[in-house]
């Protein structure tokens, strides 16, 4: 049985995915951004956008990141524990992947999920974009 779950206290909502859905025990967490909770993706200047983008560079980006996921997954009944699978997409790989994954441990300081990283084009001013896969038994 698959069910999607709406993330109210997450980043903005979008039309074309669905940000978090749950198949059984595993919880799918559509690829995030840094994008501040609560606001509203914009047409802008004619130029579509996501939403807000937290400032601050490459670490407050991944911190924002990584919030907005554990939002997800907790609508979802897990929590970044129960992470078995993370993919992430950094714009300048080689410029962030410190940066990142210093904050990246502060989430997951044991047994860490596997994960891929790569480099990647990203809508905008997007730095990173992370994915993940969680494995939360129902109760």
């Amino acid at each position: 049985m698959k069910r999607v779950y709406e993330v109210p206290d997450g980043p903005p909502g979008h039309p074309f995915l669905s940000p978090v859905i749950r198949a059984g025990d595993f919880v799918f967490v559509s690829g995030n951004a840094g994008l501040l909770p609560r606001s509203s993706a914009t047409a802008g200047d004619g130029s579509w956008q996501p939403g807000a983008l937290v400032e601050g560079g490459i670490e407050a980006e991944t911190r924002q990141t990584l919030e907005n996921i554990k939002t997800a997954l907790e609508a979802a009944g897990a929590q970044l524990s129960d992470v078995v699978k993370v993919n992430t997409f950094l714009r300048d790989v080689d410029r962030h992947f410190g940066a990142y994954n210093k904050v990246y441990l502060e989430y997951f300081p044991t047994e860490p999920p596997t994960r891929t990283t790569v480099g990647a084009k990203i809508y905008g001013n997007i730095l990173v974009e992370i994915e993940c896969v969680a494995y939360a038994p129902e109760s």
